[in-house]
């Protein structure tokens, strides 16, 4: 047999659910006497967050040139596929996209692939409201995406950090230390 204590009673019930009702009731009325607030949207924008994400822009180097390496990571790290490009070899030696296209109908702004950029190409801005007809109009390509800034960190400059070939010859990048003759070091 099971204890009447433990066990509880029908009053009790009846006061918790009333004790429900009425605190939603009463966060009702405090909110139906309030002044609304209203912002004139188009002519008042409100400050958003410094990390706030919105539309995907790419991005420049400090001497005007393309920050995107085509390395694949933004559209593999994208959970919805939105993200798509070629790579190829630039007529300097460096390697760069040929085409790149993010479909913003998919995209769901995580900043993923923000994340994921080693070059800092492609960076979210807190752009949020652009609205299209036709569905086709959300997919963008390369010439839509670049702007003429570096972003977030306009003085980064990704060539100068890597320790490439294409920028100049080994053990002269920023923090690389002179090649090592291996030879030199065996027994």
């Amino acid at each position: 047999m099971e204890d009447e204590r433990n066990k509880p009673g029908l009053v009790r019930e009846v006061l918790d659910g009333v004790a429900g009702l009425a605190g939603s009731y009463a966060a009702t009325l405090t909110h139906l006497f309030r002044k609304p607030v209203t912002e004139q949207y188009p002519e008042y924008k409100r400050p958003l967050p410094a990390r706030t994400r919105g539309r995907i822009i790419l991005t420049r180097s400090p001497d005007g040139r393309e920050r995107c390496v085509a390395c694949y990571l933004c559209s593999g790290v994208c959970p919805v596929n939105c993200i798509s490009m070629q790579s190829e070899e630039g007529p300097d030696g460096r390697r760069q996209a040929a085409w790149f296209r993010i479909n913003f109908a998919r995209c769901i702004y995580c900043g993923l692939c923000e994340e994921a950029c080693p070059t800092l190409a492609i960076q979210l801005t807190p752009e949020f409201a652009f609205s299209k007809d036709a569905i086709a109009d959300f997919v963008y390509e390369k010439e839509d995406l670049l702007v003429s800034h570096g972003g977030k960190d306009p003085a980064y400059d990704f060539y100068a950090h890597a320790g490439v070939t294409a920028g100049g010859p080994k053990g002269e990048h920023i923090g690389e230390d002179e090649p090592v003759d291996v030879k030199s070091i065996l027994p």
